[in-house]
């Protein structure tokens, strides 16, 4: 199957590998490289900068190993980036220059190449990245649009959708060199950020229903291929696995605070929704060049992208933030919880009156004019 991938992408490579060799030393900036974190987590980074362009050096390492995905033991025989479904989030300015060093070790079975939806030219550097067991490279490319933008396996034929479904995915964030702004162009600014990555994952099952398990990922291959072309999921999920930020694993947060949520499937559509919030901003579309809409109650992610919500938290409490078509958000697991703490606004919200039987009492509603005008 590497093979395969490798004839797919081989004739555009020498063309493209020339041009890019010639260009390899041509940049005399600044270089900054960044430890990329685990989502939902993200790496420190200036919101805006009054500094020059420069070249941001990423790592990514090609894992291939076994991912839990519920708590009754299921399991697939994944694929990601340094180990974390979805990878990491890499965050530039316009601008910059992103230079990734991709590495596929010879432990691992197949070729992997990365697809960067914020790269111009080269099939998102799919054709200058593609690697196979025991080799790398280095892919520099300029962040020119701003916005959130998927990155993704893409090595050729159907290795491509069954690459991603298996957890290949990630974003790149490039910011504005100013800053995020409201259609006005009034300075925006979160205190928190946090990646939630949605993946849909297929789970062939036995003639009793059961979820199969197999030996490697090549042996599973036909079966979950057969799975995904029926396009239902038996998974829809949050960071990797059901209950990943639930619990325990709650997104946190204080009253007062700002938060950006980057959100993305690189597959399917989806409809974030934040149960008792709403999306104070949110690029729905995820290009910081266009105006941010304000007030949402649910937004609408394509799939193959990427979108951004702020949200200051005004109430404390559990926060439920899930994709709103509710079947994949109960029944198979897209759902994620906030954490907030801080003081109750009873002019917010507050409880009138707590449960009762039914007629055990009245409540006097003061006679108005108004109630009996019409």
């Amino acid at each position: 199957m590497s093979r395969r991938s490798v004839v797919l992408l081989g004739a555009l490579l020498p063309t493209l590998c020339s041009s890019a060799a010639a260009m390899a030393d041509e940049l005399d900036l600044p270089r900054e490289r960044i430890a990329p974190m685990a989502p939902p987590f993200v790496h420190p980074h200036e919101q805006s900068t009054s500094k020059g362009p420069k070249i941001v050096e990423f790592s990514l390492t090609v894992e291939e190993k076994r991912l839990t995905l519920d708590d009754q033991g299921t399991s697939i025989h994944a694929m990601t980036f340094n180990g974390s479904v979805p990878g990491p989030m890499m965050v530039v300015h316009e601008g910059d220059y992103v230079e990734v060093t991709l590495i596929n070790p010879g432990t691992n079975s197949f070729a992997h190449n990365v697809d960067f939806h914020a790269a111009t030219g080269a099939l998102g550097g799919g054709a200058l990245t593609l690697v196979n067991p025991g080799e790398q490279t280095v892919l520099r490319f300029k962040a020119t649009r701003t916005g959130v933008f998927i990155y993704h396996c893409a090595p050729g034929g159907d290795m491509i959708p069954w690459h991603v479904v298996s957890g290949m995915s990630g974003v790149v964030m490039v910011l504005p060199r100013k800053g995020l702004t409201d259609r006005n162009g009034n300075p925006l600014h979160y205190d928190r950020v946090y990646y939630v990555g949605e993946n849909d994952f297929y789970v062939p099952r036995d003639e009793k229903g059961k979820f199969k398990s197999y030996a490697s990922a090549a042996d599973g291959y036909a079966d979950t291929m057969e799975v995904m072309r029926k396009l239902v999921p038996t998974h829809v999920v949050f960071n990797g696995r059901v209950g990943a930020l639930t619990g325990k694993n709650a997104l946190t947060a204080r009253v007062g605070e700002t938060v950006l949520i980057v959100h993305s499937e690189a597959n399917r559509d989806s409809r974030p929704h934040m149960i008792g919030g709403h999306g104070d901003y949110v690029w729905e579309t995820g290009k910081f060049s266009n105006p941010p809409e304000t007030d949402l109650e649910t937004w609408f992610i394509r799939g193959g992208s990427a979108g951004a919500a702020l949200y200051t938290f005004r109430q404390p409490g559990i926060y439920a933030y899930l994709t709103h078509n509710l079947i994949e958000a109960v029944e198979l697991g897209a759902t994620a919880q906030f954490k907030v703490e801080g003081p109750w606004n009873d002019d917010l919200m507050t409880q009138v009156e707590p449960p009762e039987a039914i007629g055990t009492q009245v409540r006097a509603v003061p006679r108005t004019t108004a109630q009996y005008d019409h």
